[in-house]
């Protein structure tokens, strides 16, 4: 049975197995975002608008980094 809200599908849909939380727990927040769209863009229909997202958050760290 799948729980939609402690583990969705497209949580443990990634062929590692690995559930793309065990990862981003341990980065910032947008580091960690980054991540998940790109693990999951292939998962929920919208493969571009997820890796555009990725972007997004990879340039707000570039610019938090540049900036500190």
């Amino acid at each position: 049975m799948t729980d939609a809200v402690n583990h969705p599908k497209h949580y443990c849909s990634h062929p590692s197995g690995v559930e793309v939380i065990e990862i981003t727990r341990h980065m910032n927040f947008c580091l960690g975002n980054a991540i998940k769209y790109i693990l999951r863009c292939d998962l929920k229909g919208k493969p571009i608008e997820y890796l555009e997202k990725a972007i997004f958050y990879l340039n707000d760290e570039i610019k938090r980094r540049k900036n500190a």
